[in-house]
Parts: C-alpha cells; sequence; structure tokens
C-alpha cells in the first residue's frame, strides 16, 4: 500500500499474522485463530509501538496548542470531495477533516494503529477483518459514529469513490455489522493486504450525505469526525479550516502532539513564483521547495539573515518519488518502444542538472529508487528469475543483471553517441532524417509530440528538452495548460506526454494494479497514465501481494521495477537528497521526522511569536 499524501512504517518475516500482542517471543507466529481485539496491524512483522504507547516518536505530545499555520498549494480547487473522480479538490481534507478506522503509523512500512476502530481481528491467512469502533467517536455535528456509518460509507466508496476504492472495496463479499460498535468484511479470497486497505477506508455520516448526488463536484464541505471543519473558503483561492473545539479523538494516543493549530489556512497560487514571493513577504509561514535553483540561490533575503527564517534539508526513509515524463502509450508512435526508448537517449540530464539545477538533484532510474525494493545495482536472483520466466523479453538483459543505469552523457549537452543511438532506434521504428526533421518514411508525416506542463518550472525544464530532441529532428511542443485543464486532460489520457510522480512506500501492494495494472489501463481516474497492459506487470503485482515472507515480498517487488524500466514507460527525471524546507522561526518542528521527512501536522507556533 502506498503513502499517504503530501503531508498529511519494523518489517520481519512473517507476512500472514502481524499482530504484536499475539506474536510469540523470538517472532514465532501464534497458532492459527482469530486474532482478538489487537490493539495495531502490520502487513509485515510487529508493529513498532506496543499496546497502550502514548505518542508517535515523530510527534511532540507537549507542543503547544493554539494559533494559526498558514501554507501554500499550487492550482486552485473546485469541489470539496476528495473521493470522487470528478473535480479538484484540496488532498488536505483527507485525515484533517475525514477520518479512517484507523491511522497509519509514518515511521512504520505498513502498520495501523486504533483511531475510529479501537481493535482490530482477523484470521492467519486474512480472509476477513474486523473492527471494533470506539463508542466515544463523533461527527463534528455532535452526532454518534455507528456501523451503519461504516457500512454506508463502504458501500458509497464501492460503488460511486475512485478508482482504487472500488478496486480495493470490490473484493469484499460480504459486509456486516453484528452490533452498532461492529463491522465485519469477508474477503472473496484470502488477501494479507486487504484488512490494512478496509482500515484506511473514510467514514462518513449516513445521515449527512445524499448518495444520489455523491459524484457530483460541491464546495459544500462533507461532515467529518476529524479534528478540523471547514470554516472559510474562496472558491478555488483559499480555505480555511478551524480545529474543533469538541474533536472527539483529541485524547487517542496516536493524536498526542498532531494537530496543534487552532486555525489552518491553506491559500492557492497559480505559479511558484508567486507563491515563494508570499513566502518571502512573511504570508505564508512554511514551505517545502522543490526548485533547486531557487533553493540555491534566492533564499538570500533580509529574513534569512537574520535568522528570522530557516533552511533545511530533511532526510526521508522512503523510496524517492518516481518523477518522470510519462508517455501515453495508447498513441502511435509512442505505442512503439523503440521511439520511447530513443527519447529517453535524447535527454541530457547531465547537462540539465548542471545548467538549470546547480547539480542538486539526483537522477532517478527506479520506480523504488533507495529502497531495498530497488532493482539497480541488484542482479536478479533466483525468486526473482522464476517470477519472470514465463515472460520472456518482458526484462532486458541489463536491467535484469543489475547493471542498468539510465543513460548518462558526457554533461555537453550535444552527446553524439547518444543522439547516433536514438536515431538508430528511430530508424528501426520507420523514421528518418529529411532536411533536419524527422519523418514517417512511408507517410512523410513529422515526428511532433505535445508535452502538456501545468507550472513554469515544468515549462522550462520541458523547453530545454525540446531543444535537444530538435537536434534529432523531433519536434516537441510544449503546452502550458492551467490546474483545471491538467487534471481534466490526465484523467481522461488527453495527451502524449506530461510530467507526474508517483510516491512509493516501503510497502507497496494492491494499489500497484491501480498505478501500473493492465485493468487499470482504460479506467478513468486510474494512476496508469501510461496506459500499460503487460502480463509480466499484472504477474508480478499479484505475486507481490501474495507474498507471504520478506524474501519472497522483495523479490516480487524488484521483479515489477525491472519490467517497468525494460518498458520505458516514461523519461525518468531526478529527485532532491531530501526534504527541502523553508520556515519561519515562529514555527516549530519537532527535532524528529518521520521516515516520511517532517510533517505540517506535527508541527506548532512558537507561544508569543
Amino acid at each position: 500500500m502506498t503513502g499517504c499524501g503530501t503531508a498529511l512504517r519494523a518489517t520481519g518475516t512473517a507476512c500472514l499474522l502481524a499482530v504484536a500482542i499475539l506474536l510469540a517471543p523470538g517472532g514465532d507466529r501464534a497458532a492459527a485463530q482469530p486474532l482478538d481485539k489487537a490493539a495495531a496491524i502490520a502487513m509485515r512483522g510487529a508493529p513498532a509501538l506496543p499496546p497502550g504507547f502514548t505518542s508517535l516518536a515523530y510527534a511532540n505530545p507537549d507542543a503547544p496548542k493554539g494559533g494559526r499555520l498558514t501554507l501554500s498549494l499550487l492550482g486552485t480547487f473546485d469541489s470539496l470531495n476528495p473521493f470522487i473522480v470528478k473535480g479538484t479538490s484540496p488532498a488536505v481534507l483527507r485525515g484533517m477533516v475525514t477520518e479512517s478506522l484507523m491511522a497509519r503509523s509514518l515511521d512504520e512500512p505498513f502498520t495501523l494503529y486504533p483511531l475510529l476502530a479501537r481493535a482490530v481481528s482477523t484470521d492467519e491467512t486474512r480472509s476477513f477483518v474486523e473492527f471494533a469502533l470506539d463508542p466515544a467517536a463523533r461527527f463534528s455535528d455532535g452526532s454518534a459514529l455507528t456501523s451503519a456509518d461504516v457500512l454506508f460509507s463502504f458501500s458509497l466508496m464501492r460503488d460511486m469513490g475512485r478508482p482504487n476504492h472500488r478496486l480495493y472495496y470490490g473484493k469484499v463479499t460480504k459486509a456486516e455489522a453484528p452490533d452498532a460498535h461492529t463491522v465485519r468484511f469477508t474477503f472473496a479470497e484470502p488477501d494479507p493486504e486487504l484488512p490494512l486497505i478496509m482500515g484506511l477506508m473514510p467514514v462518513f455520516s449516513a445521515q449527512a450525505i445524499d448518495r444520489t448526488r455523491f459524484e457530483e463536484t460541491t464546495l459544500t464541505p462533507l461532515l467529518g469526525s476529524g479534528p478540523y471543519k471547514v470554516s472559510q473558503l474562496n472558491a478555488g483561492a483559499s480555505l480555511t479550516l478551524e480545529r474543533n473545539p469538541d474533536y472527539w479523538g483529541r485524547n487517542v494516543a496516536f493524536n498526542r502532539g498532531l494537530y496543534n493549530f487552532d486555525r489552518l489556512d491553506f491559500v492557492y497560487f497559480r505559479d511558484a513564483n508567486s507563491e515563494f514571493e508570499a513566502f518571502r513577504k512573511g504570508l505564508i509561514d512554511a514551505r517545502f521547495e522543490t526548485d533547486p535553483g531557487r533553493w540555491e540561490t534566492a533564499y538570500d533575503f533580509p529574513a534569512v539573515r537574520s535568522g528570522e527564517v530557516v533552511r533545511e534539508t530533511i532526510p526521508t526513509g522512503i523510496p524517492k518519488p518516481y518523477s518522470a515524463f510519462v508517455f501515453n502509450t495508447r498513441r502511435p508512435p509512442l505505442n512503439d518502444i523503440r521511439v520511447r526508448r530513443a527519447l529517453i537517449e535524447l535527454f541530457d540530464f547531465e547537462w540539465l542538472d548542471r545548467s538549470f539545477y546547480h547539480g542538486l538533484y539526483r537522477r532517478t532510474g527506479s520506480f523504488f529508487e533507495g529502497s531495498v525494493l530497488s532493482s539497480i545495482g541488484r542482479p536478479a536472483n533466483g525468486l526473482e528469475r522464476k517470477l519472470l520466466a514465463p515472460f520472456p523479453g518482458s526484462v532486458v538483459p541489463d536491467v535484469l543483471a543489475g547493471t542498468y543505469r539510465p543513460p548518462v552523457s558526457d554533461g555537453s549537452g550535444r552527446d553524439r553517441t547518444h543522439l547516433k543511438a536514438a536515431l538508430d532506434l528511430l530508424e528501426q521504428s520507420g523514421f528518418v532524417l529529411r532536411k533536419g526533421a524527422l519523418v514517417n518514411a512511408a507517410s512523410g508525416r513529422p515526428l511532433a509530440l505535445e508535452l502538456m506542463v501545468v507550472t513554469r518550472d515544468q515549462e522550462r525544464l520541458a523547453l530545454a528538452w525540446q531543444a535537444q530532441l530538435k537536434r534529432a529532428g523531433i519536434t516537441l511542443n510544449v503546452r502550458y495548460v492551467d490546474a483545471v485543464q491538467f487534471d481534466t486532460r490526465r484523467q481522461a489520457y488527453d495527451f502524449d506526454l506530461m510530467p507526474y510522480a508517483w510516491s512509493q512506500s516501503l510497502s507497496p501492494g494492491n494499489e500497484q494494479a491501480f498505478y501500473f495494472g493492465a485493468a487499470a489501463a482504460d479506467t478513468p481516474g486510474s494512476r496508469n497514465y501510461m496506459g500499460a497492459k503487460a502480463p509480466a506487470i499484472d504477474a508480478t503485482i499479484a505475486a507481490l501481494i501474495a507474498a507471504r515472507d520478506e524474501a519472497g515480498y522483495v523479490a516480487a517487488a524488484r521483479a515489477l521495477d525491472r519490467v517497468l524500466i525494460s518498458g520505458a514507460y516514461a523519461v525518468p527525471l531526478f529527485h532532491t537528497p531530501g526534504q527541502w524546507l523553508a520556515r519561519w522561526t515562529h514555527i516549530a518542528r519537532p527535532e524528529r521526522a518521520s521516515l516520511y521527512g517532517t510533517l505540517p501536522e506535527t508541527w506548532w507556533r512558537v507561544p508569543g511569536k
């Protein structure tokens, strides 16, 4: 299961049974039996926190409460429902306003702790899951949250939610409520991950939602049970959340040290330069920087020199995001892997990094870059080769051997070796150079593509690549669009190429089918933007989900990584060495960050500032 959004995992060998209080000393599994009201559940191994823990390690339980935090977001929004395909909504509503049955620790690969549900039960094969709800749980209007609301939410998301929810919840064959505070889900077949996926299900009030209109965009806030309520909004421009003084879960152990501000203001900007200027003027309290040029040169203003603003590079412990220019393989000539490989050859990272980014970026090669799940630098072992054996040719030799790296140029911006390699591939796919333009030898039509971007930083990078492609006679039209048009075209797969970054956790699972599976390729709103349809991808995802031990799990993840890399579905871009955070010093954070880095929900306002 993948990560938890932009802001707001202890592994072991027992993948089937991972509940701390039922693991025998030394890591041996308890006898096969229903797990009775366990305090937490992990995908693999035992939860790191013991029953009765008082707070998360990356939170400060003594953090002062009060004050306001103002953050910036790029783009806009036209809906306050983040659970449907239509519209663009603020991601912050998930967790802040609407809660799930259990809460995910960002210090472990995939472990859930009590929230709306105070206990969880399953069996050794994980053929079902049962949750015991906290009788104290309340929606923000004071109404009780019961099993009827959970079952309503389940059917709502199964039938009308985003494609990933419909996929996951469609695996449930029976949903029942033995009483007002117990819900039980039985699965079509055992699934080690599905109990945790059900634990992350958002819960809505059955009385407050009109099911017949749920799929419509709306600026009416959903009634949630979370720590905040929507108090103000300027459609598309700003959103204010205010802390619910009667929040039912303020004393839940998982929440201690979280949600410390009385008010959260989110201000939307159309471009990153305007966003930065607002921060520089003190209108924004903190920002995560993504532009290395700006990080290197623009933070030399008076507040930085006086110490009122601090800059930090915060290391993370999860796979680096796979940032890329994604090919839409549904469209010719991008359905030809030789064309895609040629385009990858023509991306001169070394020149771009030095010329534009002060040498601060690192090249991304793996979909699980920087983690044990990456295939980069690791030859395929026997388990991987066995998984891949039914699909000859699905992995290219250097990827199988672990020697693959994205093309490395001489850094001149005019590397002739890679230009020749690209032209050879293009010639094999039927394209020839005529009067400086690359054309289809049969039809005479030029090779022209469109790259859709949504930020000026993306546009600058795209224009630099455009110049590199021109040397090969390829026309790349860079189309700058607004956020709404970008999201609409992306969800409908109406593009040739576009920038996107897949964020991965240390516990990938069912969501990989939503990202890369064949069934998702023709499902609007999925994240299989490239349109991949490869039996080897589906097989390795199935092996990943079904893995019963750590060795099998890692082998499946690496095999999936090798197939995706070999498919040349995108031009791999680059990643930062960690989180780049700039903040005014009236905003403080815990010294210890999570595996995902520092999280705004753990910050607080310094008293008196």
